[in-house]
């Protein structure tokens, strides 16, 4: 009678381990969220030049007051576009939004908010993307939502459409107030 070989044994073995792997990771609340190891902590420091002659922001300016959010976003980003709406809405709503211009020349970024409208209170530009590093920021549109003191609450990766902005931005505004 043949034994059998341990090494018969690695590939099932193999296969059962990356199939509980992915089950696990199929099992997040929310599996098309990106994690981000920054909820819950204060943003990283921000120190950046204004977009042109409009305002700009500092690093107090986001760990004080009340709920802000924090965007980052691109005139060469189709999404952008199409979240611009959304926060033009929460800006009337008198949301402060902060933007964050991310590898833009800064021509190119005036004459999207020319054509759009501008519904930041304070704008940076981050010509290299080191300020997006800090944030842990994959790609534009990404956008945080920041409590009184600084901390980050959301982390929302792709553009903030109606859906989003009632499923989870609301909801995240709604938790950093009460802090």
């Amino acid at each position: 009678m043949a034994r059998l070989r341990p090494l018969v044994l690695l590939p099932p073995l193999a296969f059962a381990a990356l199939a509980a792997l992915f089950a696990v990771g199929m099992m997040r609340e929310n599996p098309d969220e990106l994690p981000s190891a920054l909820v819950g902590q204060v943003a990283p420091r921000t120190e950046l030049a204004p977009l042109g002659s409009l305002p700009g922001f500092t690093d107090e300016d986001l760990r004080s007051g009340g709920v802000k959010l924090v965007n980052y976003w691109a005139s060469w980003c189709a999404p952008c576009r199409v979240e611009h709406p959304t926060l033009t809405q929460l800006a009337a709503e008198g949301i402060p939004v902060f933007g964050i211009n991310y590898k833009d020349p800064p021509r190119n970024a005036m004459a999207f908010l020319q054509e759009l409208g501008d519904p930041y209170v304070g704008l940076g530009v981050d010509p290299d993307g080191r300020s997006a590093l800090n944030w842990g920021v994959y790609g534009v549109p990404e956008t945080f939502v920041l409590d009184g003191e600084g901390r980050i609450v959301l982390r929302i990766a792709g553009p903030v459409t109606q859906r989003v902005l009632e499923t989870r931005l609301r909801p995240a505004m709604e938790q950093a107030a009460t802090r």
